[in-house]
């Protein structure tokens, strides 16, 4: 006899709803999956179908802020007539409107992390999805450069995506102005700042960028 289906209610939607739902509540995680199951109303072996462990299921959350975010800025039918560098800032535009609507649970998720967000398991699967988008992007900008010697390394640039990535939300968990305006002003400046780097155009936008930084008294340590 075949294993039947999950249902609607144990989808990976509803699993990551109920997951953040009962960590904002009991300000705790789900201690086992036992529990969790049974406070939720599941069955354990649907949830294994989806998730082997709450680890992985945790990992899924952030990755699933990722695939949202890509998803609803590649529904926009002019998505394709943009530049790299409007297609990077879409979707750190359209990440942080995700974070926005779930920061409770991203606040507590992050707490305590201060300084050292690169360590976070959680954030590995997220890690791995925002690197890919950013080599997708340069390799499209490389194939369009005939001289070996101008073509961006793609490897450096993924993982200084990855590393302004963590800057914005520890800048955005910070951030107190109405409708977090300093994020969207911080989301701006860095991808700029980022491309100029690679443009070989960097100085304006550097100093720029590090003006604004000074003024909200942020830094890396």
């Amino acid at each position: 006899m075949s294993a039947k289906k999950s249902t609607p209610k144990t989808d990976r939607k509803a699993l990551f709803t109920a997951y953040m739902t009962y960590t904002l509540e009991h300000e705790q995680y789900p201690r086992s999956i036992y529990k969790f199951c049974k406070e939720q109303k599941i069955k354990e072996a649907d949830f294994y179908n989806l998730f082997g462990s709450l680890e992985g299921l945790k990992k899924g959350i952030w990755k699933s802020f990722f695939d949202q975010s890509l998803d609803a800025l590649q529904a926009d039918k002019q998505y394709e007539t943009y530049g790299n560098r409007e297609k990077m800032l879409g979707f750190f535009f359209t990440f942080f409107e995700l974070l926005n609507l779930n920061r409770s649970y991203v606040l507590f998720a992050l707490e305590g992390s201060e300084g050292n967000l690169k360590q976070l398991q959680q954030l590995s699967d997220l890690r791995a999805g925002i690197k890919s988008y950013a080599t997708e992007l340069l390799d499209t900008a490389n194939s369009e450069k005939s001289i070996r010697l101008t073509q961006y390394n793609t490897q450096l640039f993924s993982e200084g995506a990855w590393l302004q990535l963590l800057f914005l939300i520890r800048f955005w968990m910070k951030d107190d102005s109405a409708g977090f305006e300093k994020t969207d002003v911080a989301i701006e400046k860095s991808v700029n700042t980022i491309f100029d780097v690679f443009d070989n155009t960097p100085l304006e936008r550097v100093v720029d960028f590090g003006k604004f930084l000074l003024q909200e008294r942020f830094s890396f340590n």
